[in-house]
């Protein structure tokens, strides 16, 4: 099974042509590729597995998302 985690875009950016972003992952910062998002822009909401964003999430799909997996991870 894969896990896709909703970030928010934070800032987009070019390395060596490819289309990245940092992503807050609630208060956690990680670069990831955008190319498979090309109309993606900061403060969108994104699903991302391992380092790809895949596709576009409204706000409070994400962040009843990452409410989950904060629920999940503090039963731990």
């Amino acid at each position: 099974m894969c896990l896709g985690i909703p970030g928010k875009v934070i800032e987009l950016f070019e390395v060596n042509g490819m289309k990245m972003a940092k992503i807050d992952f609630s208060g956690v910062v990680k670069e990831a590729c955008m190319e498979y998002l090309p109309e993606i822009k900061v403060g969108d909401y994104t699903l991302i597995h391992v380092g790809f964003g895949l596709s576009i999430l409204d706000e409070k799909e994400a962040l009843e998302t990452m409410q989950l997996l904060n629920q999940i991870a503090a039963m731990e």
